[in-house]
């Protein structure tokens, strides 16, 4: 865990084995938005931090880019896809609406036979499942678990609004967990939450039993991504906040405890007032928005599979991740990896 003294933390029942992450070829710059929505380079850089995303290939669907992030966390584990007890894989653009994501997932993999299901937390999809799975290991109830964060948002966005379309971006993350050592490295805490009152400020209002598809709702662009983005603004940083704080309380440790934030990767200024309240410096949040935008629930994993390999998360670091999403949906995790 480093030469640094910190507060004894309880021992995790499981650990993160290994990371990957999947992002497709395609680079859509905002020079490129430029030429099919009125907006510029300047105007999406200075408000949200973002100079280009990835955009899917013809044909390239959610599983696809699961699968091929999860081969990569699962080569680094050290884990044969025929071991793994439990696929959970956290999206809102899944390939199908029945079956189940995972399901596609655990065949391109070769690992039938284990629980694989999907869940909806949108943008917090990744840590609702690492805190289910963790449960899982660390009760002894499945050996090995893999968790994923997968979105293809390309596909469900309005090109002609660019309120939104210049926010998101495809992708796929992924991690193997299994038991802990014993050594302190592994999940210390999961935190949970969500407020139903704020489901109407993120949203695909169409395509579900509540208002199925029909010309119209597919004429006045229904089946894509509504965002009220002051509301979630507001929102993400004042919960993100305090889910952090409610980590950093329940293990009693505090901010300079903290080696790196992973956060999830929303917009740069919600990420600087977060750093701002938290009175944490910048320096410790790992950022790569600027490359592939908001992934929603692709977007920590994604940060830490890229921060891993770079070594600028170290094995024994304490690493705090957060994020929220529609629902609204939100949590943390404090981990030791």
């Amino acid at each position: 865990m480093g030469e640094r003294k910190r507060p004894a933390l309880r021992q995790p029942g499981s650990r993160i084995l290994g990371t990957g992450h999947y992002v497709p070829e395609k680079v859509v710059t905002n020079v490129d938005l430029e030429k099919i929505v009125e907006t510029s380079d300047a105007w999406i850089t200075e408000r949200t931090g973002i100079r280009a995303r990835r955009v899917a290939a013809p044909g390239e669907n959610s599983s696809d880019m699961a699968a091929a992030a999860s081969r990569r966390a699962l080569e680094m584990a050290g884990v044969s896809p025929k071991d793994l007890g439990m696929i959970v894989l956290g999206t809102v653009t899944g390939d199908h609406p029945m079956p189940a994501t995972a399901t596609y997932v655990q065949r391109k993999l070769g690992a039938q036979g284990c629980a694989a299901f999907d869940l909806s937390a949108a943008c917090a999809g990744f840590l609702y499942g690492l805190a289910i799975a963790d449960k899982f290991v660390s009760t002894g109830q499945v050996k090995y678990a893999l968790v994923i964060g997968v979105e293809l948002l390309s596909r469900v966005l309005n090109w002609k609004d660019r309120t939104t379309c210049v926010l998101f971006g495809d992708g796929a993350g992924a991690a193997v967990l299994g038991p802990a050592s014993g050594d302190g490295r592994g999940i210390v805490s999961t935190h949970l939450f969500a407020d139903g009152d704020g489901a109407d400020d993120l949203t695909i209002p169409a395509g579900g039993v509540a208002e199925p598809a029909t010309h119209d709702t597919v004429e006045k662009a229904r089946h894509f991504v509504h965002m009220q983005g002051q509301a979630i603004f507001t929102a993400a940083v004042r919960n993100l906040a305090l889910a952090t704080k409610i980590a950093l309380e329940a293990n009693k440790v505090t901010s300079e405890d903290i080696d790196k934030v992973v956060a999830h990767q929303a917009n740069m200024r919600i990420l600087s007032a977060l750093a701002s309240r938290l009175k944490m410096p910048l320096e410790k949040f790992y950022l790569n928005i600027d490359r592939y935008g908001n992934t929603s629930s692709a977007s920590v994993p994604i940060a830490l599979d890229e921060s891993y390999r770079a070594g600028i998360v170290k094995d024994g670091d304490l690493v705090l991740m957060s994020a929220l999403g529609a629902g609204l949906s939100w949590g943390s995790a404090l981990v030791v990896m």
